[in-house]
């Protein structure tokens, strides 16, 4: 059962050649751990600017790990990666590329405001700038109105909005996200979906997600790439040629559903 929803890798990469050089490239990327436990293995993937990509694949295939070393936060055994034709601990990729971690992991001192603050503390950015660049962020995701809150007085969904506006506040070209919305209830889940895809049109950004929810990467994505189990490492592409932003009407639509049984099937046969 196919359509010209789903594309081939090779249709795929034909397509992307037309917008230029890739923003994240990785390649032959391994990963083994000092206790011998191989994570990742010849993992090859291109991500092109504009980019909605999603990572699935059984628990512990290496989907978390790949996304910090393409963030910097770990590195790879061998193979290499660049962000923005650059190692993804330089200056440059630094200075654009923004990471939101599965728990919100506000400061509970701090108010929101502060919370929000802090990457433009730490990058050095003159003080007179953050209360507009802020307080631009913060309406961004809804929250215009709770810049002087604490992270207690919120709910789930609330917090991870300002982690959102955290990782935005530094207008970046690269964001990162690893399950960030996995321990919401659904409803609160499906509006803060439709609420990314908005904000990734306002920012521009190019996005890598890594989720376990085939629903949620089909109604996001522009691409799904499914990983193998451990170690790791990308066996098959899905391209969903359907517009951004997504409205909801979408996930009941024949194409959405079909999407969804072949993610599936590519996931399942990984396990």
């Amino acid at each position: 059962m196919t359509s010209n929803l789903l594309q081939s890798s090779e249709t795929r990469s034909s397509a992307s050649a037309s917008l230029g050089p890739p923003l994240v490239t990785v390649q032959n990327v391994h990963k083994k751990y000092g206790n011998g436990t191989v994570a990742l293995q010849a993992v090859n993937l291109e991500v092109m600017q504009g980019d909605f990509i999603s990572l699935v694949g059984p628990s512990g295939c290496g989907k978390s790990t790949l996304l910090r070393i393409v963030a910097g936060l770990g590195d790879a055994s061998s193979g290499m990666v660049t962000v923005g034709g650059a190692g993804p601990t330089s200056p440059q990729a630094k200075g654009f590329t923004s990471f939101v971690f599965q728990e919100a992991t506000l400061l509970p001192w701090r108010m929101l405001r502060g919370n929000v603050e802090l990457p433009l503390e730490l990058s050095g950015i003159p003080k007179g700038e953050w209360n507009r660049t802020v307080d631009e962020a913060l309406e961004m995701v809804g929250l215009g109105g709770f810049a002087n809150a604490y992270p207690r007085e919120l709910s789930g969904g609330m917090r991870m909005r300002v982690s959102i506006a955290r990782a935005l506040v530094t207008k970046p070209k690269l964001l990162l996200m690893d399950e960030p919305f996995g321990a919401l209830d659904e409803i609160t889940r499906q509006k803060l979906n439709g609420d990314l895809l908005e904000l990734r049109e306002r920012i521009g950004a190019t996005v890598i997600f890594v989720t376990h929810n085939v629903f949620e990467a089909v109604f996001l994505s522009s691409r799904i790439a499914v990983m193998s189990a451990r170690p790791g490492r990308i066996s098959e592409e899905i391209l969903i040629d359907q517009p951004h932003p997504r409205e909801n009407t979408f996930r009941g639509s024949p194409e959405f559903g079909q999407t969804v049984l072949r993610v599936m099937g590519a996931f399942e046969a990984q396990h």
